[in-house]
């Protein structure tokens, strides 16, 4: 008598929604993080700090490309069901943005000032404040 052998893959579907599940974690996480941070944060220091580095959006495009971003994020930083949460509209704050990049959870690699300074990620940070709010659902007649 021979017994068959249980295959110890996991099945790729399973592996997807796993992927999907931990990048909507991840993004709700940072939200709530970044609520925390901006509640708990003195507003002197925040704005001063967004006011050195205010940047250059057509800068921080190209340099959302240059440094891979839109792999995970979309071009357009509108976030990928499978690994990169949603970055605009409205990114979180500025401080927060730089802290999560030097030092990320989940699947997104550190970038260190080493490899992308303060002024680019105040760049590219001014980038996704540029980029426009999508539609309403309500404006959209497919959807009515």
């Amino acid at each position: 008598m021979s017994r068959a052998r249980r295959s110890c893959s996991i099945d790729s579907r399973a592996t997807g929604y796993y992927h999907a599940s931990m990048g909507m974690l991840l993004f709700v996480a940072i939200i709530v993080f970044g609520c925390q941070a901006r509640a708990q944060a003195p507003a002197a220091d925040t704005d001063s700090k967004t006011t050195k580095l205010a940047g250059n959006s057509q800068s921080g495009k190209q340099l959302f490309s240059k440094y891979g971003c839109y792999e995970c994020h979309g071009h357009q930083a509108e976030g990928t069901s499978a690994v990169g949460p949603r970055l605009a509209p409205n990114p979180i704050p500025l401080p927060v943005f730089i802290k999560y990049i030097r030092k990320p959870s989940g699947e997104m690699p550190p970038y260190t000032a080493k490899v992308i300074s303060d002024v680019e990620l105040g760049d590219i940070y001014t980038f996704l404040q540029s980029l426009p709010k999508p539609p309403d659902a309500n404006s959209i007649p497919a959807l009515k």
